[in-house]
């Protein structure tokens, strides 16, 4: 996934240990000795990375127990790549993996990035991610996509969030957590209330927010915007391919006013924002000075010609966004083959998509408004949500 928000660590060559993508079967103790082996020899170890391989409850209590076991791992472990680790595992082996796994990684102090992505966790393993997530103070970047959640598990995460936020107040006397992915993962709108009272509750460190592919509808958008809205160093905004529709989009557009110096990248491709919402975002982008922006996404959103015509054009022509250097814009209500195509391509330097796949507008589509757009919900009350959450154990 390209992107302006990404985040590396530099790490010595001698202290990264790195087995991803070998495509090994660890289902054994045995299995598990050269690995084992091979990382008692560190002096030090600042990354591990066995993404890629495919690892036993077995095998996994060695490793667990060695990190636990090992100064020079969990002294000084700062990133953890355990992506795609549990292909073929059996529900219960998963289960027990990731409880030992958390374990250790509770251990580890200065452990600040923890990549999770591509286990089939589902709902069976809500408790210990709950769990270690509302306790692993050290966290900075939390990346769990396409790990099977659903809304009941995206919500027990998004609860998660504000009892880490009040730990890290204790710790540090503020929030550090700055990366949250966790997209493709059918959180839909059952998750959102939480998620959204924990993006407030991060509010002053989080920067980057990928949500994608989650089939959130537009009263779980809603209810997402009001607690990204208080994100006032926001860099990265990823809502790709969840349903907005015209009201939530110009929610959107006015919850925006605190990113004007740090968004960087805006991706809202495929969220049927319609020509209204979109109009609203794009008019906040030209008006409110986004001087740092570099990406921009909004194809498959029913834009029409005349906001083209009359927004978009003019804002690329008075470099509104001076760092824009990716705009994607295919797949809405364009003419094709017109003037205004031919100087878009002109006039914008950087990135352009292909601008080859244009919807025809459908004459009924604004004056159909859906019943969740019409529907005014009742903000949320952050303040008693995290009350009551501080109140509880996980």
């Amino acid at each position: 996934m390209s992107t302006k928000c990404s985040f590396t660590y530099d790490h010595a060559d001698d202290e990264v240990y790195d087995i991803s993508g070998k495509a090994l079967k660890l289902t054994t103790v045995d299995d598990i000795k050269e690995i084992i082996e091979d990382l008692s020899k560190y002096k030090k170890v600042t990354k591990i990375d066995i993404s890629g391989n495919t690892i036993s409850d077995k095998p996994s209590k060695a490793l667990a127990e060695f990190i636990k076991e090992t100064p020079a791992v969990y002294e000084n472990l700062v990133e953890c790549n355990f992506a795609d680790i549990y292909t073929s595992r059996l529900v219960d082996e998963v289960v027990e993996s990731l409880d030992l796994f958390a374990s250790a990684f509770l251990k580890c102090d200065k452990l600040v990035y923890i990549n999770l992505s591509d286990n089939a966790f589902g709902l069976r393993t809500i408790d210990t991610l709950e769990k270690f997530i509302a306790e692993k103070t050290s966290l900075v970047h939390l990346i769990l996509a396409n790990n099977g959640m659903g809304p009941f598990a995206g919500e027990r995460i998004g609860k998660a969030l504000s009892l880490l936020a009040i730990a890290q107040k204790k710790r540090y006397n503020k929030t550090i957590l700055e990366t949250f992915v966790c997209g493709r993962n059918r959180l839909e709108n059952g998750s959102a209330k939480y998620l959204s009272t924990g993006f407030y509750s991060m509010a002053d460190s989080l920067k980057t927010v990928r949500l994608f592919q989650n089939g959130i509808r537009p009263e779980g958008i809603k209810q997402l915007i009001e607690g990204l809205s208080h994100c006032k160093n926001i860099e990265c905004v990823d809502l790709q391919d969840n349903t907005f529709t015209s009201a939530p989009g110009i929610k959107f557009a006015k919850s925006m006013s605190k990113w004007t110096e740090s968004l960087k990248e805006l991706n809202l491709n495929d969220c049927l924002i319609k020509d209204a919402g979109s109009k609203a975002i794009l008019e906040t982008l030209s008006t409110s000075g986004f001087k740092n922006l570099e990406i921009l996404k909004l194809q498959f959103n029913e834009i029409k010609q005349d906001t083209l015509e009359s927004i978009i054009l003019p804002i690329l022509k008075s470099e509104k966004l001076p760092a824009l250097n990716l705009l994607e814009l295919n797949g809405n209500f364009f003419e094709e083959d017109c003037d205004a195509i031919e100087e878009l391509r002109d006039i914008f330097n950087g990135e352009l998509d292909e601008l080859d796949d244009f919807e025809e507008e459908d004459s009924d589509e604004e004056s159909e408004d859906s019943e969740e757009e019409a529907e005014e919900e009742d903000s949320l009350d952050f303040s008693d949500l995290i009350d009551g959450l501080s109140k509880l154990s996980v």
